[in-house]
């Protein structure tokens, strides 16, 4: 406690929000070996994440410190946001979505994500998505869409050099294991937005992204095709901080600052419980018998 007063002048509300939500901050400096590659070419990530829901106003004056702090993604450095499109995979029953709401130490999700529509010859991405005990681990291997589509669908895949090859085999055994354990994975949600990213600077495993147009559906499940239901209501963003190993000072200071606090939020989850919901009104309106006149 006193090395974090005396890091931040004796400013006792952000040491106690530092050890209110378990937020671990560094009070060294340092100089990263070389910068990360962007986000369509790593495979394999290890680090922590925290979510937030901003309203514009907040959004605005949150942005503006990130940007002192972080330089934009590359695929954000000419102004415009990029799109990332996903199809969930799941049970008939939801069964991995179902668990994962209820906190488990340990959970998993499987999805396929492209950045943008994917065009003749573009790479998309069979991600398996783990978390236990607050580490996310996200791995995943580049397919063409095709080969993605049917591996997922059970058919099966032929190795090329551009897959990585372990990430494949552990994809493979989890839809087996589903498929003993369970039933069979299978396409359940759509789920797109588009996002603004920054890196730290000298930081680059640091990373903070805003996400915005969140849109849903559960029909004609493929990247093909744009479109859904919205998330989240109008003005709202989801900003997520994912760090390797320690928040920097200057980003636990702004989330005082703004009295900015960590949600446990899910997108997939989310769509879940919105869709749980429509599916239970409209049950309720189909079954609703009209009211006869009173007879006086």
């Amino acid at each position: 406690m006193r090395m974090f007063l005396a890091a931040y002048g004796g400013n006792r509300n952000i040491c106690a929000l530092l050890i209110r939500h378990d937020i671990s901050c560094e009070l060294i400096i340092h100089i990263s070996p070389g910068k990360e590659a962007g986000p369509l070419a790593v495979e394999v990530f290890n680090r922590y994440e925290k979510k937030y829901v901003l309203d514009a106003d907040t959004y605005e004056r949150v942005i503006r410190r990130v940007s002192e702090y972080a330089e934009p993604d590359e695929h954000n450095k000419a102004g415009r946001l990029y799109e990332i499109r996903n199809v969930y995979y799941d049970t008939r029953d939801s069964a991995l979505i179902r668990r994962s709401l209820s906190k488990p130490h340990y959970k998993e999700k499987l999805r396929l994500r492209s950045y943008g529509e994917p065009k003749a010859g573009d790479m998309v991405y069979a991600e398996i998505k783990k978390k236990a005990g607050g580490l996310v681990n996200k791995r995943r291997s580049a397919m063409y869409p095709r080969e993605a589509e049917r591996f997922l669908g059970g058919g099966g895949i032929e190795l090329a050099p551009y897959m990585n090859a372990q990430v494949v085999g552990e994809i493979g055994y989890m839809l087996e294991s589903a498929g003993e354990r369970l039933s069979p994975l299978r396409p359940a949600a759509y789920l797109a937005y588009d996002r603004e990213a920054f890196f730290g600077i000298g930081r680059h495993d640091v990373r903070v992204s805003f996400d915005t147009n969140i849109r849903t559906r559960r029909d004609d499940l493929t990247l093909d095709r744009d479109g859904g239901e919205p998330l989240l209501e109008p003005g709202l963003r989801i900003m997520e901080i994912k760090a390797a190993r320690s928040i920097p000072l200057w980003l636990c200071g702004l989330l005082s600052e703004y009295k900015i606090y960590p949600m446990g939020f899910s997108k997939y989850g989310a769509e879940y419980i919105n869709s749980h919901e429509r599916i239970s009104k409209a049950r309720c309106k189909s079954h609703a018998r009209p009211l006869s006149p009173a007879k006086g």
